[in-house]
């Protein structure tokens, strides 16, 4: 398993009370638009980014308000999946206890 800790999640300051409980999970998403503007799951998983590319996520924000920047820990790069445009997930819930919060209120830009 190739593992590198340095993947990130940008998401809704609407979700971080579910984030901060539950993980990250697709089959929660409602509070708040996804980064792109999609009402729904784009994929069953969980998209990631590496560090060079969250700048670029908090760019297209279009969730209709600030977001945050959450870590990803232990994520295993053969797990993740091309959504067909380039964007990268991981086919899998993730559970609170493998994710930190280390952005918050990060305006739209």
């Amino acid at each position: 398993m190739l593992n590198t800790p340095r993947h990130f999640h940008v998401s809704s300051v609407l979700n971080r009370q579910s984030i901060a409980r539950h993980g990250l999970d697709w089959t929660r998403m409602g509070a708040a638009r996804g980064i792109a503007g999609s009402r729904r799951p784009d994929v069953e998983g969980i998209f990631v980014c590496r560090d060079e590319d969250v700048s670029f996520f908090l760019q297209i924000n279009n969730t209709g308000g600030p977001v945050d920047v959450w870590a990803v820990d232990d994520v295993d790069e053969e797990s993740l999946l091309d959504n067909g445009n380039g964007f990268f997930y991981l086919p899998e819930r993730i559970p609170a206890a493998r994710i930190r919060l280390v952005r918050s209120d990060v305006p739209a830009q």
